[in-house]
């Protein structure tokens, strides 16, 4: 049967930003907002975000051209593009690979109401949101104008049918955000809501991190992917790059 699927899907989560630096200000300072100006698609990556892609792109870059990534999908989020920008100028693409396909689907999970507020003010201003989280869980709570986990795995179906279609043994990478890389653990590897919410409460998928799939075929089937690696910073450890542990923004509020 015709392979669908990508040979090879790396998903990666966008390097450390500036504003994961000012939400661990304010939650240190005790604050019920977070200082930073930008609307949240448009916040950058600190400086260290910028080493973290770079080195990440060395380790593409390693590779032989023709294991390099040549479908390189990203979130619009200012953070992620410049993640992949960081990649690339490492020579982590393939020669062949054309230019970034920006996919909205793959952007990060809107807070609504919540936005630039850390735990202590959802809890000051909004208690009944607190209250709401608190009863139906991260997975199917929702905020209000904003989305719960299965909003985002829906928008990321979608975004799958379309690699599926459009990139079929290909080598895939996504650059996106830490409930995104999460929710297509869920979807690639058919998880229940207990064994993702199980995967996110041992640790934070960390910046610039490496969640890697590899084509497997079988018999009278399209085959499937299996997972390589989860979580796997190596290339920041080898170059000194700072390797960050930073909460997703659904997390620190």
């Amino acid at each position: 049967m015709l392979q669908r699927w990508p040979s090879r899907i790396w998903v990666v989560r966008h390097g450390e930003s500036a504003g994961n630096v000012a939400r661990d200000a304010a939650v240190g300072a005790g604050l019920a907002r977070i200082d930073i100006a930008e609307r949240d698609v448009d916040v950058p990556l600190s400086d260290r975000g910028q080493q973290q892609a770079t080195a990440l792109g060395h380790w593409f870059a390693a590779m032989p051209d023709a294991e390099r990534p040549n479908v390189i999908l990203t979130s619009p989020y200012r953070r992620a593009q410049q993640t992949v920008a960081g990649i690339r100028r490492a020579g982590g693409a393939a020669n062949d690979a054309p230019e970034n396909v920006v996919d909205e689907r793959l952007r990060e999970k809107e807070l609504g109401l919540l936005d630039g507020l850390t735990r202590a003010g959802i809890e000051e201003f909004h208690p009944e949101q607190a209250a709401l989280r608190a009863r139906l869980g991260k997975f199917y709570y929702r905020p209000t104008c904003g989305e719960s986990w299965c909003d985002v795995i829906l928008r990321l179906r979608g975004a799958m049918d379309t690699i599926s279609l459009h990139h079929g043994e290909k080598r895939v990478l996504i650059v996106a955000h830490q409930v995104v890389v999460l929710c297509l653990r869920y979807l690639l590897e058919n998880m229940t809501e207990a064994e993702i919410l199980g995967i996110d409460a041992e640790g934070d998928v960390l910046n610039c991190s490496v969640t890697e799939y590899a084509y497997a075929a079988e018999a009278g089937t399209t085959g499937r992917v299996r997972l390589e690696r989860y979580n796997f910073v190596a290339p920041m450890e080898r170059e000194g790059a700072p390797v960050t542990t930073e909460p997703s923004k659904e997390d620190v509020s």
